[in-house]
């Protein structure tokens, strides 16, 4: 008896746990739900689908989405983010991903993990059909193939001018040196000619150079103070002349009457020279006595030609200083020219590395200007344009313009707004058009594209090259892109210039939506500006 009560009492027990789960579980379903769905089930390849997962759930619950790539083989282009919205006490939150695959055949997206409170909880898998895009040739025109284009080898530096560069540099800063010292040494104040010689004898006399029987040095230094001497009083090249050539010059003075030197001192000059020459030349080596006696004469001689030489008149003073004004003036004016060299030089070695590193282009764009480039790098405007309206980025903003419509369009719209910026000849011309769509025309895309190259003609254009493909906006507005090359005659030289162009049309929202770039052929700056133009447009649905 007590065992099958104590049976009975069990199974009541599991029963009653078993209907407390159940019932939590049931609580639990009502306060979280989970969804989880595609936009599109078959696309094209590179097109994208947006993955959206909707968790409902009570407001303390924290949920963590899934993050990378977990969706594999999808590829995640853009995780977007969490949209949250308050459903009586509880938060209903949409997270979207845009997703893409650009190889085709079926692929199947796998459950997504989501984590709430700590819990995981699983997503349906999904199957996605990715197909060939078709290119359909009975509506593309078809070109023959251009001839071959040689392309030129791209500019680059030979070698040995960096090493001729490096060369310069070396020399220039071995002559910058150079003249740095020698200018620090031509300002150092010195005596008058007679107190520097004296003081200069006093300073070989102090040297040991007869004690060392350094004959050779001594004797150099001996002729050096005389010859500069000479030179600062009365032959003003004395210090480059040779001896035979110092010498004639004094004894020409002498016969002349302008110097009264004795013959003997003019005799004992020449020895002295002479004997500096064999011993600079010659390695002859004189005795001590010699050099002592050589040094007393040369003293005597120097004497002996400040009392022949009359002081200077005060017109040789003042034609001195003047002599010494414009000597400055010179050297002021070398210097100037020698940083202005150094500046130039400097320039044209940073203007070699830059068109090395970064191509001749960019240096003569960078130097001279880009129109386009400017406009590139510079301050662009985000705007909303008309009705139909269409959002847009472009370097500087669109000016509405009143022109006239075509018979043709003007069937097909009720009216258009027309904004652009810049002109067909000028090296980037922007045009926007939009308007709403007449409800009683046959409008179709394709027939507003057909109207282009007729309405590119009457603009002036000849030599038209027109091809088409699909245009697909970042909000999955289609449409047709229609881009190529033409000819303009410039207004002002009579020649052609190359243009390119690219035009958007867009038929959504009930209107007709159109975007043309046209800029010189080659223009790479203008290229960035279209392909950031196209990529920014923007159509809003007016139902919303």
């Amino acid at each position: 008896m007590n065992n099958r009560f104590t049976t009975t009492l069990n199974s009541f027990k599991a029963a009653a746990l078993l209907l407390f789960l159940l019932l939590s579980f049931s609580a639990f379903a009502q306060q979280l739900q989970i969804n989880a769905g595609i936009d599109s089930t078959s696309i094209k390849i590179g097109e994208q689908i947006i993955y959206s997962i909707e968790v409902e759930t009570d407001s303390t619950n924290l949920v963590v989405f899934p993050e990378g790539q977990t969706f594999d083989p999808m590829e995640m282009v853009e995780s977007l983010g969490a949209d949250t919205t308050t459903v009586e006490d509880r938060f209903r939150l949409l997270k979207k991903y845009s997703l893409t695959q650009f190889d085709s055949g079926a692929y199947t997206i796998p459950q997504q993990k989501i984590i709430i409170q700590n819990r995981e909880y699983l997503t349906d898998s999904f199957r996605v059909e990715v197909a060939d895009v078709k290119v359909d040739t009975t509506r593309q025109k078809m070109y023959p193939i251009k001839p071959a284009v040689d392309v030129p080898k791209p500019f680059s530096i030979p070698n040995w001018i960096w090493w001729l560069l490096a060369a310069l540099v070396i020399l220039g800063l071995a002559f910058y040196f150079f003249r740095r010292r020698k200018k620090r040494k031509e300002a150092e104040p010195e005596l008058p000619p007679y107190e520097q010689a004296m003081f200069e004898l006093k300073q070989l006399d102090n040297s040991s150079l007869l004690q060392d029987r350094e004959i050779k040095e001594y004797y150099s230094n001996l002729a050096f103070i005389v010859r500069k001497y000479l030179d600062r009083k009365i032959y003003d090249r004395a210090l480059e002349s040779t001896t035979s050539e110092l010498i004639a010059y004094l004894e020409l003075r002498k016969q002349a009457g302008e110097l009264s030197l004795k013959d003997k001192s003019i005799d004992n000059f020449q020895q002295l020279l002479k004997r500096a020459d064999l011993a600079k030349f010659a390695n002859s080596r004189p005795d001590v006595i010699t050099a002592k006696s050589d040094r007393t004469k040369t003293e005597h001689l120097i004497k002996d030609i400040r009392q022949v030489v009359p002081e200077p008149t005060e017109e040789e003073l003042m034609q001195d200083e003047k002599y010494r004004t414009e000597k400055l003036r010179r050297k002021r004016r070398n210097k100037i020219l020698a940083i202005i060299g150094g500046v130039l030089v400097l320039g044209i070695i940073v203007i070699v590395v830059l068109v090395n590193t970064r191509g001749f282009d960019y240096v003569k764009d960078s130097v001279l200007g880009n129109e386009t480039k400017e406009l590139l790098e510079g301050d662009w405007i985000r705007s909303e344009y008309g009705t139909p309206s269409v959002t847009i980025t472009t370097p500087e903003v669109l000016v509405r313009k009143a022109v006239d419509r075509d018979n043709e369009l003007q069937e097909l719209l009720l009216g258009s707004e027309t904004f652009d910026s810049g002109t067909l000849e000028s090296n980037l011309y922007i045009l926007l058009i939009t308007g709403p769509v007449n409800p009683q025309s046959d409008f179709n895309l394709d027939k507003a594209v057909d109207g282009i190259y007729e309405n590119l003609e009457n603009q002036g254009a000849r030599n038209i090259i027109m091809k088409e493909e699909e245009f697909s906006t970042l909000d999955s507005a289609k449409g047709i892109k229609v881009f190529g090359t033409f000819n303009l005659e410039n207004p002002i030289t009579g020649g052609p210039i190359q243009k390119q162009y690219a035009i958007i049309n867009l038929g959504e929202n009930g209107g007709f939506q159109q975007v043309m770039v046209v800029f010189d052929e080659d223009d790479k700056y203008a290229e960035e500006i279209l392909q950031r133009v196209e990529s920014s447009i923007e159509l809003r649905n007016q139902s919303n």
